[in-house]
């Protein structure tokens, strides 16, 4: 650009932006083709040099269902009704693993992507979002997975029936992944100042599986531990695995005061995560 030209005939201005709080819905949409090339890269690139490939998509859910079908339902005794027990783990499972995957897969992403954040702009919520959008792709095929044995015991004679409330099942998923989101961002900004975030993350997810009725109905916790139900009653994710069976396989119950709830927490966990994950892209940099 010579020096006659004024600052009006620049195509984009890159200045530093002055607001806490910015969803950056347009600049996101300009860059929809980084969105999409990272999503990409997601889904094919991470099980590219595997033996199994793809494979790990199903092998990762089947083995769990079974596990619990084991240990829960076999030995604990755990009562799942007319459903077949390892059909109702699998429900379970397949919902829970999408917002591990967007948890964790957004979690890091401030000291994953430093080196392209340090060298390119691009708006930085692209990237946990690309990772939120992926996971929908591995959520698909192992839904897919879920519809097969849901068809085998149904031809099996089990007693099993959707619900009419199947429609709102795809926002149900939204809602996890936007819950996912919110958290990753929030812990991706800790991560930046405090490693051992990163550590305690696996942890944290193996004792908050038990708190959100993956493997039991929210109602068992009711009856046989009273004391602690308030902890599962807490839990938004737990209404949220509790819906989507009672969607899928027509079991246990819907909240109507716990969906709101879990609303409320989802909106307010976003809004905070997406505030403290604008904050701390201006000067992560300094300390990743």
């Amino acid at each position: 650009m010579n020096d006659n030209n004024t600052p009006n005939d620049w195509l984009f201005e890159i200045t530093p932006k002055n607001k806490f709080f910015s969803l950056n819905l347009k600049e996101v949409w300009q860059y929809r083709d980084l969105l999409l090339l990272f999503v990409k890269r997601d889904v094919i690139t991470v099980y590219k040099q595997t033996v199994l490939g793809p494979l790990w998509y199903l092998i990762q859910p089947l083995f769990t269902s079974i596990t619990f079908t084991i240990i829960f339902n076999n030995v604990a005794g755990i009562d799942t009704g007319t459903v077949p027990p390892f059909l109702f783990n699998l429900a379970g499972i397949t919902v829970w693993n999408y917002f591990t995957a967007c948890l964790t897969g957004t979690s890091d992403t401030f000291k994953a992507n430093a080196a392209i954040f340090g060298k390119v702009y691009f708006p930085r919520i692209i990237t946990p979002l690309s990772v939120v959008i992926s996971n929908l792709v591995k959520f698909g095929i192992q839904f897919l997975i879920f519809i097969g044995f849901y068809i085998f015991y149904y031809f099996q004679g089990a007693n099993l029936g959707l619900n009419g409330l199947i429609l709102f099942f795809p926002i149900l998923i939204i809602i996890m992944g936007i819950l996912g989101l919110g958290f990753g961002m929030l812990i991706s900004a800790m991560v930046t100042k405090y490693r051992d975030f990163s550590h305690l993350i696996g942890f944290g997810i193996q004792l908050l599986i038990y708190l959100s009725a993956v493997m039991y109905p929210m109602s068992l916790i009711k009856d046989k531990l009273p004391g602690y139900g308030w902890l599962v009653e807490y839990n938004p994710l737990a209404y949220i695995i509790e819906t989507a069976r009672y969607m899928l396989l027509d079991v246990g119950e819907v909240s109507v005061l716990g969906l709101s709830y879990t609303l409320v927490v989802t909106i307010a966990v976003f809004f905070i995560g997406l505030l403290v994950f604008n904050k701390t892209e201006k000067s992560f940099i300094d300390t990743v």
